[in-house]
Formats: structure tokens, C-alpha cells, sequence
């Protein structure tokens, strides 16, 4: 584990193109030279792309763009392969068990299933390597073991090496950047757009123009203040960035616990649900939370819920409703949500998506219970449910069924076999804009 010390070196790794590149070393094709985007053109013409390679981000199609998006002289030129989010998980892990031949655990923080950050301070005299030359060194272990290019960033804090990776390393033909806090202010202070930095989207650019700052350097000279009355406690971190300052080290990411807990799932219908549809999905959505919360020995007593709905994509309607009790019964947990739902959906508009949460999730030991509920009945159903979630790891999710996920407007035993709402492994050939690849 790397001491505690002032100087520090990160090295931010991003895989490119992950999924995209994963779909074409499966199929002994070049990740940098293979035109082919990750989407799954059976749900609608409006499908988000989760990757384009990086030959046809070259060619001027944008990383989560929709099929229909893709200009229409690359008509049957690149490849469309479904999802197999099951498949990108385990790569991701092979990738991550190359980084720990290297370093400790201790010094690896995964920040999503195709970038990670490493504290490399008190390697670099092991390996008798300069930060660039390790990054190198990882790079092509990568490379070599799975075929998968990547990306590197090399900073002083952890934003610097994320910023290099995410901006210098693109243009860099070795794809290695590197930042300090004098080269970042020096080179980026006045870059633009906004949104190319962490944490910036269009939303807070917007405001942040909105107060006359244009650039990181606007920001730095910024009132403070004024910033954090903007903002929040955002208003400081934006501050700090914009000089490139960044106290957060590893220890403080691995020590950091969450003082609340809640458990959640949301999805996108697969088309515009009616009024009665939605609750259907969202009587199914609780199911799985409360089978999802008994499994883990947890109980809730606040439900929140959001819905939005057809050709509304920044419109819809949330609230939350408090349990009387502290529970994972899923009788009584569910005559909440039907009351809740009942009183934020619109039943004039259709639905298309759903979410819920509890939250306040904690162990079963802190279950509490009001004078009117029937223990007894509440015992039943966690034995029950208990025996259901038994079933299900035994013999698949699909394996015990109510009778409303059979009905047509039921999502369970699709997203049973999904993984992030998207296929977990597929079984279809590819295509090519709509014609199968032969």
C-alpha cells in the first residue's frame, strides 16, 4: 500500500471504446480499424448506441448517438452488434486481475467497468520506471492479454490524471497525457467546451455562463462566494478543479461509507404504457426490490417513486410515502406504492418510465412494527420470500413467476436475462444497418 506522503503521481486508464472494441477482438477484428457500434436495433429506431469504435467516432459518429443518427452514407459499412453486458463484465475483471499482478488493491480504485485509477507513487523506484513508461508498460499488458486498446492519463492528484486521460491523452499519438497543476492551468485554463471536463455538463455550463464564467480561468478568478451560493457545496469542488487542485486520495476512497442506504430500479418501458400498464411495471419493479431487500436481510420505511412519460423526456412526476412500519413485506410494502402511484401519475399521459427506491435501508434486526400490523402475517411472508429468492438462485430468475408477469404488458422475465436493461448475452446474428452480416 502506497505511504502517505505530499507528491503523488496517479495513472488514470480508460479502455477504448470498451464495448465496441470487446465486439470486435470476439469477432478477430481490429478495435481501431473496425467500423461497428453496440446497439440492439430489435427495440426501436430510436436505440441508444452504448459504443461506436473508434474508426467511426473518426468518421463523425458520436459515442451514444441512436442508430437513426448514424449519416446514412455509412448505410451497410459498419457492423451492429447486440449487447452482451455479461460478456463486458467479465473481460472488465480478467483486465482488472492484469492491474493487480502490478500493484495492491489498496492502490486501485475501479471507477466504472472500463476505467480505473491507480496511485503508482510508490512503484515507480520498484519498477525503475518513469510515470509515462509504466503507463506504457500497463498498456500493453493489456493489450497483449486481451487485444483491447486503452488510453492513459498521468497527474498529481487524481482530477489531473483523469482530465490528462480524458482530453491531453485524445490527442497524443502515444494516447498518454500528462498534467500538473502548472502544465493544467497553462494549457486548459481557456479550453473549451466546458463539458469536456469531469463533473461539468451542459446544465452546470450553463449556469456557470449564466454568472459571466466562460472558462476555467473565469472560474478560478471567480468569487468564491458566489460560487458556493450558486452551487452548493459543488461551488467549492468546482473551484478547486478549476486551479487543478484535488485533496481526495485512495485511502480516502476506500475508507469513504455512504451515511444513508436504499436500494433501487428503474427501467424504460419498451414502448408508451397506459395508466393501468404502469402500474403493473411498477408492482413488478417492487417485487424485485423486495425480494432484492429480504435476500440481503435489509428493511425500509420511506418509498420513493418518478415517472415521466411519452414525448416528455424533462417532464414527469415524483414523490415519496413514509411506512408506518419498518418492513420488507411485500403485501404491505406494495399497498404503499399503489397509493403513491395513484396519487403522482398523470392518468392522462402514458407512461414510459419508472422508477422506484427505499430508502432508509437497514438490517432486519431494526425492524419495527405498529400495534395494528399482524406479526405473524409478516413472518409468513419473509419465510416465504425467503424460499422464493432460494428458488430463483437454484433453478434462474425465471424459474417462480406471478401471474402478472405473464401478462403482455409484463417486463420481469425480460429483464430477468438483462444486465443494466441490456442484453446479458445475446443470441442474434449481427447486422449491418438492418441486414444480417452474412
Amino acid at each position: 500500500m502506497a505511504s502517505d506522503k505530499k507528491d503523488r503521481i496517479y495513472i488514470a486508464i480508460d479502455l477504448k471504446s470498451y464495448y465496441a472494441s470487446v465486439e470486435c477482438v470476439e469477432r478477430g477484428l481490429d478495435p481501431m480499424t473496425t467500423d461497428l457500434v453496440v446497439a440492439d436495433p430489435e427495440r426501436t429506431k430510436g436505440t441508444i448506441c452504448l459504443a461506436v469504435s473508434v474508426s467511426l467516432k473518426k468518421k463523425g459518429v458520436k459515442n451514444r448517438c441512436r442508430l437513426f443518427e448514424i449519416p446514412s452514407y455509412l448505410d451497410g459499412t459498419y457492423i451492429i452488434a447486440v449487447p452482451r453486458m455479461r460478456l463486458y463484465i467479465e473481460k472488465s475483471a480478467e483486465i482488472y486481475s492484469i492491474y493487480l499482478k502490478y500493484f495492491s488493491h489498496e492502490d486501485i480504485h475501479v471507477y466504472s467497468v472500463d476505467e480505473c485509477f491507480i496511485d503508482v507513487t510508490d512503484y515507480l523506484r520498484y519498477y525503475g520506471l518513469s510515470p509515462i513508461e509504466l503507463a506504457r508498460m500497463l498498456m500493453e499488458a493489456v493489450s497483449e492479454q486481451t487485444r483491447i486498446p486503452s488510453t492513459a492519463g498521468i497527474g498529481t492528484n487524481l482530477y489531473l490524471s483523469k482530465i490528462a486521460m480524458d482530453i491531453i491523452a485524445k490527442h497524443n499519438k502515444e494516447r498518454i497525457g500528462c498534467l500538473t497543476e502548472e502544465s493544467y492551468r497553462k494549457r486548459l485554463w481557456d479550453h473549451l467546451p466546458l463539458t469536456d471536463f469531469w463533473q461539468i455538463g451542459p446544465g452546470t455550463e450553463r449556469r456557470l455562463n449564466n454568472l459571466g464564467l466562460y472558462t476555467l480561468k473565469d472560474v478560478a478568478y471567480a468569487d468564491q462566494y458566489l460560487l458556493k451560493k450558486s452551487f452548493g457545496i459543488n461551488g467549492e469542488l468546482l473551484y478547486d478543479h478549476a486551479w487543478g487542485r484535488e485533496p481526495v486520495l485512495m485511502k480516502h476512497i476506500h475508507a469513504y461509507t455512504s451515511k444513508g442506504h436504499s436500494l433501487s430500479n428503474g427501467q424504460v418501458l419498451p414502448r408508451a404504457y397506459t395508466y393501468e400498464e404502469g402500474l403493473l411495471a411498477i408492482k413488478e419493479q417492487t417485487e424485485v426490490l423486495v425480494l432484492d431487500m429480504s435476500d440481503k436481510g435489509l428493511v425500509t420505511d420511506l418509498v420513493v417513486m418518478w415517472i415521466s412519460y411519452e414525448g416528455k423526456e424533462h417532464y414527469g412526476n415524483a414523490g415519496s410515502i413514509r411506512l408506518n412500519i419498518r418492513t420488507n413485506a411485500y403485501s404491505y410494502i406494495l399497498e404503499n406504492v399503489e397509493e403513491l402511484y395513484h396519487r403522482i401519475c398523470n392518468p392522462d399521459m402514458q407512461v414510459r418510465r419508472l422508477g422506484i427506491c427505499f430508502n432508509n435501508v437497514v438490517p432486519e434486526e431494526m425492524e419495527y412494527l405498529d400495534l395494528f400490523t399482524d406479526y405473524e402475517q409478516i413472518e409468513k411472508e419473509r419465510r416465504l420470500q425467503k424460499s422464493i429468492n432460494l428458488i430463483k438462485k437454484r433453478f434462474g430468475p425465471n424459474s417462480i413467476l406471478k401471474v402478472m408477469n405473464l401478462e403482455e404488458a409484463g417486463t420481469t422475465t425480460s429483464r430477468n436475462v438483462q444486465i443494466g436493461g441490456h442484453s446479458a448475452d445475446a443470441h442474434k446474428s449481427d447486422y449491418k444497418k438492418g441486414a444480417k452480416n452474412g
